[in-house]
């Protein structure tokens, strides 16, 4: 209660060993959750209802982003990157997933060198097990999206 605007600065006594405490009026609390990371509905509600929400679509058109494309110089990469993009279409219009699904950017940073054992590894162990999940029903998508992405690393 008292990370709520209307009780910050307001002194509330803590049930468990009588102390007082309270949230000051200029502390702000920036939390970040995926989507697809929900979970517990009634606790999610009940946070959703203490603050304000802002959607942070992937960045793979972001300056920090292409720079980092550009210093990998690497066309097989290059490519894979526009696939998710087309990918990242497809679960957006999903009806039983949507944009907060999409596949962030994050998965493919971090790295000096663009190798192929490195962009298998994250479509093997990170975007097809997540594919699974998303399309645990649909055989045909899946089946299509494992093809395309490994396509890009052989």
């Amino acid at each position: 209660m008292l990370i709520e605007r209307d009780y910050r600065g307001t002194t509330a006594t803590l049930a468990y060993d009588g102390s007082d405490f309270s949230v000051p009026e200029n502390l702000y609390i920036i939390g970040m959750m995926n989507t697809a990371d929900r979970s517990l509905a009634m606790i999610d509600y009940a946070l959703r209802r203490r603050f304000s929400f802002f959607e942070i679509k992937p960045g793979f058109d972001s300056k920090g982003f292409t720079s980092y494309k550009n210093r990998l110089g690497n066309s097989s990469f290059n490519k894979l990157i526009d696939e998710i993009v087309e990918l990242n279409k497809q679960i957006a219009e999903d009806k039983s997933l949507g944009s907060g699904f999409c596949i962030g950017h994050s998965y493919f940073c971090g790295q000096d060198e663009c190798k192929a054992q490195w962009m298998s590894s994250v479509i093997e162990f990170d975007i097809l097990p997540m594919l699974r999940e998303y399309w645990f029903d649909d055989d045909e998508k899946l089946n299509h999206w494992e093809n395309e992405l490994r396509g890009f690393i052989k």
